[in-house]
């Protein structure tokens, strides 16, 4: 008889890139299995402040010692009782692994989208040290003193600029002709100490982006309408809040932006399929859910559809816009809490749901859960067809360049 072990950990080794980086490891070096888990709960700390921290227990054993069965525990609640369910395959995910081929499936960061039909980008970067970036009344303070400088301040949206509103503004120079620029002494200003600010950064990159003192260390700047998704969004929110952003709106680097996004793009994204890979695949900070676009989005299994079912996709997404329209005094934190989120918009967010959910499969999914391990199936299926394909082309022999004349 073997022995076993079991330890109390963060859920953060069951999420995000750490999965790729850890079980492996476990599986092929030590040879060990899952042989249990307790899903994430909310473990009350007896210190003073009564830390909350979400986690999991997890039971390994070696795999000549492995059994038949494992239990797994779930929490429909955090902070509640489990629900007790037994598998014959524990992913490091802690879902069902037993209809896969690979009990030791994980999911990689993939730098190109597996199935999506259009690239996911960063919003802009500025490494600026602050020199380009305005509160309401520091735009208001600068203008008094150089008013010429108003054409080139944009609304710059992060995050929480997106999700919970407030103004936040950013100088926009680049391309700007040198007579412009010494035009606005005060602008001259602030280019000179953002030169100066990288210059002394202990990045060789920053360091080289000061010669272009005027430009951003990643350029997103929509000249139309363009998809955002936030970063990071509370985990108590059942959908993450994504939608449209228009120009001269600039996105931050805490915002994903999809250019050209089309009604049927949005209804995938938002849909609850889509959620619950977030959910179980994306990694956190801190509680709340970390949208990445290596782990989540570039990994998601895109469903097949027609053009009928996109027509009734594009229609289901336009009434989920239509509702959230429906409140224009309220923010999308307003909207998106649980508590208060208004009876039209959680209908058509339903509606939308219900019919992604049939593009996979006929049947009704019970649950995030399952939604998950049947996303896992396809996952499975897309990296072995691209495996192949890679496996393929490496094989290929090329072919002989003819001798020069």
């Amino acid at each position: 008889m073997y022995p076993r072990i079991a330890f109390v950990a963060t859920n953060s080794i069951t999420q995000g890139e750490q999965v790729a980086q850890l079980w492996p490891l476990l599986f092929e070096r030590y040879g060990l299995e899952i042989a249990f888990g307790h899903r994430t709960f909310e473990w009350m700390s007896d210190a003073r402040g009564k830390a909350h921290v979400h986690c999991v227990i997890i039971g390994l054993t070696l795999r000549e010692d492995e059994p038949k069965e494992k239990r797994l525990f779930s929490y429909e609640k955090i902070n509640g009782d489990p629900k007790e369910s037994r598998h014959s395959v524990l992913l490091p995910y802690l879902v069902d692994g037993g209809a896969l081929l690979s009990r030791h499936l994980v999911v990689k960061e993939m730098r190109l989208p597996i199935k999506a039909p259009r690239n996911l980008r960063m919003g802009s970067k500025i490494v600026d040290g602050g020199n380009y970036i305005f509160d309401e009344a520091e735009r208001s303070e600068f203008l008094s003193k150089e008013p010429s400088a108003a054409p080139w301040f944009c609304p710059l949206v992060g995050s929480e600029e997106y999700i919970n509103g407030g103004n936040r503004w950013i100088l926009s120079l680049s391309g700007l002709s040198p007579n412009v620029l010494r035009s606005m002494p005060m602008v001259l200003e602030r280019i000179a100490a953002v030169r100066d600010f990288r210059r002394s950064s202990t990045k060789s990159k920053t360091r080289e982006l000061a010669d272009l003192p005027t430009r951003f260390e990643v350029m997103t700047i929509p000249q139309k309408p363009f998809l955002v998704i936030p970063e990071v969004s509370s985990e108590r929110r059942d959908y993450v809040p994504i939608g449209w952003l228009e120009p001269p709106a600039i996105p931050s680097n805490l915002v994903h932006t999809l250019l050209d996004a089309t009604l049927y793009d949005f209804a995938i994204i938002t849909s609850r399929m889509h959620m619950a890979w977030l959910r179980y695949i994306g990694g956190r900070l801190k509680s709340d859910y970390r949208y990445s676009i290596g782990i989540v989005y570039n990994t998601f299994p895109w469903p097949q559809a027609d053009g009928k079912a996109k027509e009734k996709l594009r229609a289901l997404a336009q009434a989920v816009l239509d509702a959230r329209a429906a409140h224009p005094d309220s923010t999308l934190a307003d909207l998106y809490d649980p508590d208060v989120m208004p009876p039209d918009l959680r209908r058509a967010h339903k509606a939308l749901d219900e019919a992604v959910d049939r593009l996979y499969r006929a049947a009704p999914f019970t649950g995030d859960r399952e939604r998950v391990e049947h996303l896992f199936m396809l996952y499975e299926k897309l990296t072995a067809s691209l495996l192949t394909l890679a496996a393929a082309k490496a094989k290929k022999p090329r072919a002989k360049r003819k001798p020069a004349a």
